[in-house]
């Protein structure tokens, strides 16, 4: 039985595990960590198996212009890991499910995504420039850059570039 809850203190070298074994390298678990140490308002998740850390979610503040002013701040999934042999279950899919739960209830806006075209979209992501959304980074197509908008009269007529934290260009 998968239970999702918030990461705590004492999870974060499992959380480290579950990344570098569901990527086959460290990049996705080095920017966990750092992420971890500079922002504060992350929304870290993990899906334990009785004792064992089987998979983990982050979400991090991302940012777009608003057309009056200032900026209007959703949140980024990034990255999601499933360690190997947990995989095809329903991990993933039920870290994703709860996570956009949570933020919805928080009242984030929006949460975009850089992923799979065939996996995402059964959350309800669609490609974010259908909500005038860009990615910041060169040459990603469309359909893998999407977003699910929570609320659309604070994102009515935004046609920007969504920015991510500085941690994600130093991962690149």
């Amino acid at each position: 039985m998968i239970t999702i809850r918030e990461e705590t203190p004492q999870d974060a070298p499992l959380v480290r595990k579950v990344n570098e074994l569901a990527f086959e390298q460290p990049q996705e678990a080095v920017l966990v960590d750092r992420l971890r140490e500079s922002c504060d308002d992350l929304l870290s998740l993990v899906a334990v198996d009785g004792e064992e850390v089987v998979g983990h979610i982050l979400f991090s503040p991302v940012t777009v212009p608003d057309p009056e002013g200032g900026e209007i701040r959703g949140m980024g999934l990034a990255p999601m890991a499933v360690v190997p042999g947990r995989q095809g279950q329903g991990v993933g899919s039920a870290l994703v499910e709860r996570g956009l739960a949570l933020l919805r209830e928080r009242g984030c806006p929006y949460v975009i995504v850089l992923g799979h075209a065939t996996y995402y979209p059964r959350f309800g992501f669609v490609p974010a420039i259908q909500h005038g959304l860009t990615c910041p980074w060169d040459g990603i197509p469309d359909d893998v850059f999407m977003a699910q908008v929570f609320d659309v009269e604070r994102m009515r007529g935004v046609s920007r570039v969504a920015r991510y934290r500085d941690e994600f260009d130093e991962a690149t």
